[in-house]
């Protein structure tokens, strides 16, 4: 049998001469059909008594000498017993099996946000800050990951990254939530083991310490010179903060409130159980100023019913602004204040009712002023609002703010003498 050569071959290509095959010996043959585009190296023998054959490759990326190497490997295997071909087959469904279950694979990120969407959202008061702990303290490490990939060491990479930050609190929030998302997985089958179970919360670094940290009358006169001229802070901004001081409301409260919420024309805020997070709903009195404030907010809602409503390229599953608007609007703030030391929205309900306390406010009605639930056994017994009270004291605390953003005298009478 005359064996090919590479000059025939492409004496062959270049007059274009088609053929069915052209045998080199050795079960390896050529063949060029009228639909190839190049010819492709073929390999043929005998399995169980049936004539076989299986494609190679192509020519112009398979030598001739390549080719005989391979037909050298393959015809020794059939004489050890192997079905080349059938194996081929084999590879090929496995390959197609992997790409399938590569394509089908449920990733994190994909369990975590069915899990938001089935089992927070419309659920939970304040979903955004979940959503806020899985865009940005989740899904950056693992999100991409298939689901029965994500081992504890994924997990505990992931705590120390929060910690090393310094936030242990923020740090039990993820363990706590990726532990019920993987429980999530594990109960649609996604998975079968949750890979963050053997965690305990001293892995996530245990609780913070609380904070104690409050602003002081110069200081508030700062906080108030930097919203004016800190850069990108804009004045709905500046009025959201001087409302979450004057309401000594929590920060969410304010966030996702409504305008169904409040009667400015009687001065009241009436906000609902379902969104207070002691669960207490309340009639929050109004101060004059803060009325002002908000019928100025109004004109930025753009007829939305939210107070607050979520700005341009946020999440639109949540319709007003997200958890973590606000702190950073306050880093643009803080950057024109190097010298004052840390503080976060959350310190500003402390500076309430540090200068409520300052004013002479009975200290029950300070903490109704917070909607904190009264302690004790007078707390069972005393269901009285304090609402006149509480009136009079969040006017005087927010002329006093008034007082200090105009750097106007603001030695402001207290509502009693101390005893």
């Amino acid at each position: 049998m005359t064996k090919l050569t590479d000059m025939q071959i492409r004496a062959w290509i270049k007059a274009d001469e088609r053929f069915e095959g052209k045998a080199d010996g050795n079960g390896l043959y050529l063949r060029f059909r009228p639909a190839d585009r190049s010819p492709s190296w073929r390999f043929r023998y005998k399995f169980a008594g049936k004539s076989r054959a299986m494609l190679i490759g192509s020519y112009s990326e398979i030598s001739l000498s390549k080719a005989r190497d391979m037909a050298k490997e393959l015809s020794a295997r059939v004489s050890l017993g192997y079905d080349v071909a059938g194996e081929k087959q084999e590879r090929k469904a496995d390959a197609i099996k992997k790409m399938e279950a590569e394509k089908n694979a449920k990733k994190f990120h994909q369990l975590a946000a069915e899990y938001f969407e089935s089992q927070i959202l419309g659920r939970w008061k304040h979903p955004d800050i979940l959503r806020r702990r899985i865009d940005k303290d989740i899904n950056p490490n693992i999100g991409s990951m298939k689901v029965e990939d994500v081992k504890p060491r994924h997990i505990d990479d992931m705590l120390k990254g929060i910690v090393k930050r310094g936030a242990p609190t923020i740090a039990t929030d993820v363990l706590r939530w990726t532990r019920r998302i993987f429980d999530y997985g594990i109960k649609r089958e996604y998975l079968e083991v949750n890979p963050c179970s053997a965690f305990e919360v001293s892995d996530a670094g245990g609780k913070e310490v609380s904070r104690d940290r409050w602003l002081n009358r110069d200081e508030l006169i700062r906080l108030f010179q930097g919203m004016r001229t800190a850069k990108g802070f804009s004045r709905q901004n500046e009025l959201t903060f001087k409302l979450l001081l004057a309401l000594c409301v929590r920060k969410m409260e304010l966030c996702a409130a409504r305008w169904e919420e409040f009667d400015l024309d009687n001065a009241v805020w009436h906000l609902p159980e379902e969104r207070s997070k002691n669960g207490d709903a309340i009639d929050i009195p109004l101060a004059p100023v803060a009325v002002e404030w908000l019928r100025e907010l109004h004109t930025f809602s753009c007829n939305s019913k939210f107070v607050l409503p979520a700005r341009k390229m946020q999440n639109r599953m949540i319709p007003h602004i997200q958890e973590s608007t606000l702190p950073v609007a306050l880093a643009k703030v803080r950057a024109e204040l190097p010298d004052v030391p840390n503080f976060t929205i959350h310190d500003f309900r402390r500076t309430a009712r540090t200068h409520l306390a300052a004013l002479g406010v009975d200290p029950v009605v300070a903490e109704r002023c917070l909607n904190h639930r009264i302690k004790g056994v007078e707390g069972i017994y005393n269901r009285h609002q304090y609402f006149n009270e509480r009136r009079a004291a969040l006017t005087q605390w927010a002329e006093l703010l008034v007082a200090l953003e105009a750097g106007t005298e603001y030695n402001v009478t207290p509502i009693r003498k101390a005893q």
